[in-house]
């Protein structure tokens, strides 16, 4: 079997359906206040997740040349004083979907590179790389679900399910 084949599959999956989401955003969703974290930064924030663990570790890390300070974050700042993140002016959906396209490149460029048998490289995640992959896409995978959701509920439309990449 290869691992690195199919740890590459299942991330373009879980990127599929989370593009699916994304398309599938009517735009009165995209920045609605109806919800504390809005959609663009759900999706954002699952794509910026993808592409610092996809790299051998943090310090290895470059953000995306759109990268706004902070906005990674839903919910308080992992350090003192905890303050909320400052959120302003939202991606479009152009954009999260040129990153969405920057992180599938990331996949084909880093998976066959990593050493499974290495730690994370992440000092928040005491595991090793192979188990982080499997984190990454569970992430991904659990926004595109929240987004799905909201798409069905505003839109009436569903996001198909993805089991392997296409070839």
């Amino acid at each position: 079997m290869d691992i690195e084949k199919v740890i590459t599959s299942q991330y373009h999956a879980s990127l599929d359906m989370l593009k699916g989401a994304i398309v599938g955003c009517p735009d009165d969703v995209w920045n609605d206040e109806e919800h504390k974290n809005r959609f663009w930064h759900i999706a954002y924030h699952a794509l910026f997740y993808t592409h610092l663990y996809l790299q051998d570790r943090e310090e290895d890390f470059v953000p995306w040349t759109k990268h706004r300070d902070e906005y990674q974050f839903m919910g308080s700042l992992p350090w003192p004083p905890h303050k909320e993140p400052r959120i302003e002016e939202a991606y479009s959906k152009e954009d999260v979907l040129s990153y969405l396209a920057e992180c599938r490149n990331q996949v084909e460029e880093r998976v066959p590179s990593l050493d499974l048998e290495a730690e994370s490289g992440f000092s928040w995640l005491p595991f090793g790389k192979l188990e982080l992959q499997f984190y990454n896409i569970r992430h991904i995978q659990h926004h595109a679900g929240q987004l799905i959701d909201r798409v069905r509920h505003k839109a009436g439309a569903g996001v198909g399910w993805v089991g392997t990449k296409s070839e």
